[in-house]
């Protein structure tokens, strides 16, 4: 094998076709690199057992065991053959079960005594857990020695176990390791660390990680591959984000200073209460930043309610006073439509919310009218701009950016469209972005004359970990201060099922508020119009339709039909909380309907909003404290800790109730319990992730099992996460082009495919 091109080999050409195309279907693994970083999930040592007690059900594993007894039975008349296999590793036991022609096959080779690795999914038959037709392999050795010998003479030797599927068992992935071992040679393979960087963080050399990971003498030597291989996966996306700031930082880009007595002035001067230091000092980086000659790209979060979106209008107006436009992209209509609400009344005066002062200007109006760029004393126009708009209105939106009407706009993907064009955008603000395509933000920064600055909003707070990874390329500005005035959040679990009288306590609750003058949300996963949608193709394939606005159900979540958004709207009204202003709102109403509720609740006009995830983010109405989250255990950790947001922002308490009929013993409740036990968004950050995983740090995905990083989990490896950004800083500064480090470079084009190259160009 071509030492130099070895880890690019096709596997088939080393462990043949049929279980290249096995490994390549279900494990995405192609070549011998893939292979190679397939690394062992743990290890067990030859003879050790397995602990079978605490077998997850409907999951394919792996045990090693000792077969404690073998039986033949005869069923259906005598016409089948049934052979049960009973192991066991002291903690419990398991049956392995065999039918007919492989019965008779099996029961010469799994006698009493021997012992092996066995693997499939854990079923139950007959209220005992089970495998049936596993695969396995026996531990005992060639001569024919017996159980107690082959588990000493195996004894203290480890076995790596890999993550393994339905078609290919763990010792199979292992054998194919060992094969591809065997026959590379490591001799001029290139290596992503440079010397002097492995030498001062004293860490061993890749063709020694790699054959200790999967071959390993001692625990020692896993440690060691371990630290090793870490290092690879942190150091080589550190580098890539690196570069890519490097690179941002050497594009032109218009500096944007806000006036001393400009609109950023004028809007400080009215504000009715005082920044907090926290706002007032991510203001100044946003500022620095927007004051340079290169594109700013900053990331901002912080907690629910902890001001971004004033920070981020204060951004715009600066950008405005400088003659530029700002442009934020919300991710749907209904949050589009409550910034542009929430910003004109900030705003005042000063915002020209759809040209009426022009109107007023027409009647007898002289000199330059507010709205018009290049410094404007008086204010700007505010323009929204979404998909559904009418032409009338959307033709003078659009009239309005391409000749400098509008200093700001605000808008959903309609924002990105090619027929969208503006004077000078100086700024793009994206909100919520993990909800947006690389290439959608792309396209809205690709409108500017020069790039634009840019900076994204998250309302989910991000552990710093990830922060230097997922954001790698951003600076980053945390809020982690609420204003004066926002109100502690009381959270409580509701077991509907298991204690019904908590749910009727709930609604009663409910109603004492609305009597005290305030207001509720009440939240559901779907939408309940699915079946009339959906038409011919039925209830039941209907129920299953995705809402357009809802969560995605964590998978543990219980598989009945969620609670509706308009049933439990009419049940409310017509029950527990007959007399009250209850009105829905969901994604599939008319937006002029949307916008009308929306209003009208916040006018104090609905007594309690029944709705969809519409209202996760962005919505402010002080009034409201109470929110009700049915079916919680549908919703995922940053979701509830979103709506949960929505209360509590005025003078009064808020009280967010998760309601659900998910038993003390689901997996849901650990999650809520965790919401229900702090405020705290990092914390609660760090609890999602870590069931969630971390997705494809350099790809689109946000949570699930797909991701670039194999060895390296970013919730616990900070140390290795901060030293190496800090050494990947270093090298990228003394060599931007790396020409005095081929085998890096080599690495980053293994590791940046032209998809993911293109998400760090475009991110």
């Amino acid at each position: 094998m071509d030492s130099v091109s070895a880890l690019r080999e096709p596997l088939r050409k080393v462990v043949g076709d049929r279980t290249a195309k096995v490994l390549a279907d279900h494990l995405d693994l192609h070549t011998v690199g893939d292979l190679l970083h397939h690394y062992p999930r743990r290890y067990a040592e030859r003879g050790e057992l397995t602990r079978l007690a605490d077998l997850p059900l409907d999951e394919h594993v792996t045990v090693v065991a000792r077969v404690a007894k073998a039986e033949k039975k005869t069923y259906n008349h005598g016409r089948g053959v049934r052979l049960e296999v009973q192991v066991t590793d002291g903690s419990g036991t398991l049956t392995l079960v065999f039918f007919n022609k492989a019965a008779h096959f099996h029961h010469t080779k799994l006698v009493p005594g021997s012992r092996g690795m066995f693997a499939g999914k854990v079923t139950v038959f007959n209220r005992a857990r089970q495998l049936a037709h596993p695969d396995y392999q026996l531990l005992d050795d060639e001569s024919g020695q017996d159980a107690r010998d082959a588990v000493d003479a195996f004894a203290g030797k480890l076995l790596p176990l890999y993550p393994a599927c339905k078609q290919i068992a763990s010792w199979q992935i292992a054998q194919c390791a060992q094969t591809v071992l065997d026959s590379i040679d490591w001799t001029d393979v290139a290596d992503p660390l440079p010397e002097r960087l492995r030498e001062r963080r004293a860490l061993a050399a890749l063709p020694e990680a790699i054959e200790k990971v999967h071959r390993p003498a001692t625990k020692a030597d896993i440690a060691a591959a371990r630290d090793r291989l870490k290092w690879d996966e942190a150091f080589v996306l550190q580098v890539a984000l690196a570069r890519r700031r490097a690179a941002d930082a050497s594009l032109p880009a218009v500096a944007r200073v806000p006036r001393a007595d400009g609109l950023l002035a004028a809007f400080d001067a009215e504000l009715p209460f005082t920044l907090t230091d926290g706002q007032r000092t991510v203001s100044g980086e946003i500022f620095a930043d927007l004051a340079t000659e290169h594109p700013m790209h900053r990331l901002l979060q912080g907690e629910v309610g902890s001001g971004k979106t004033l920070v981020a209008l204060r951004a715009m107006l600066a950008v405005v006073d400088s003659g530029g436009q700002a442009a934020l992209l919300a991710p749907t209509e209904v949050l589009a439509q409550q910034h542009h609400r929430s910003i004109t009344e900030m705003m005042g005066e000063l915002a020209d919310r759809w040209g009426l002062r022009e109107a007023q200007s027409d009647k007898g109006g002289g000199g330059r009218r507010a709205g018009m760029l290049g410094g404007s004393d008086l204010g700007t126009k505010v323009v929204l701009l979404t998909g559904s708009m009418g032409a009338a209105a959307r033709r003078a939106a659009l009239l309005d950016l391409v000749t400098g009407e509008a200093g700001i706009v605000i808008g959903t993907h309609a924002l990105i469209e090619d027929k969208v064009a503006f004077h000078d955008l100086g700024l793009v603000v994206v909100d919520e972005q993990h909800r947006f395509g690389v290439e959608q933000r792309d396209a809205l920064r690709g409108k500017g004359k020069q790039p634009p600055h840019l900076l994204v909003m998250t309302a989910t707070p991000i552990p710093r970990t990830v922060a230097m990874t997922v954001f790698g390329d951003l600076e980053t500005s945390v809020l982690d201060q609420l204003p004066a005035g926002r109100s502690p959040i009381a959270s409580h679990v509701v077991p509907a099922k298991d204690k019904p009288h908590f749910l009727s306590r709930a609604w009663e609750r409910v109603r004492e508020e609305a009597e005290g003058g305030h207001q509720a949300y009440v939240v559901c996963p779907r939408i309940g119009d699915e079946e009339e949608a959906e038409g011919a193709k039925g209830a039941k394939g209907a129920r299953k339709k995705a809402d357009a606005d809802g969560p995605d159900a964590p998978d543990d979540a219980e598989r009945r039909p969620a609670l509706a958004v308009l049933e439990v709207a009419e049940q409310l009204a017509e029950g527990p909380l007959k007399g009250l202003r209850v009105e829905a709102l969901h994604g599939r109403m008319a937006p002029d309907a949307k916008d009308d509720v929306m209003r009208r609740f916040s006018a104090g006009e609905v007594d309690v909003l029944v709705a969809t995830t519409v209202i996760e983010v962005g919505v402010n109405v002080p009034n409201a404290t109470v929110m009700v989250i049915m079916d919680a255990d549908r919703f995922g950790v940053s979701q509830l800790h979103q709506l949960r947001g929505r209360v509590g922002r005025g003078s009064a308490p808020g009280l967010c109730l998760l309601v659900t009929e998910a038993p003390e013993a689901s997996p849901a409740r650990p999650r809520l319990n965790a919401v229900a036990a702090t405020l705290d968004g990092f914390e609660l950050s760090r609890v999602d992730l870590e069931q969630r995983r971390e997705g494809d740090v350099l790809g689109q995905a946000q949570s699930g099992t797909r991701s670039s990083l194999r060895m390296l989990a970013v919730i616990d490896d900070v140390e290795v996460i901060e030293a190496a950004r800090e050494e990947a800083a270093a090298l990228v500064a003394e060599d931007p082009e790396l020409a005095a480090h081929p085998d890096l470079l080599t690495a980053l084009d293994a590791l940046l495919d032209a998809s993911r190259e293109g998400y760090l160009e475009k991110g």
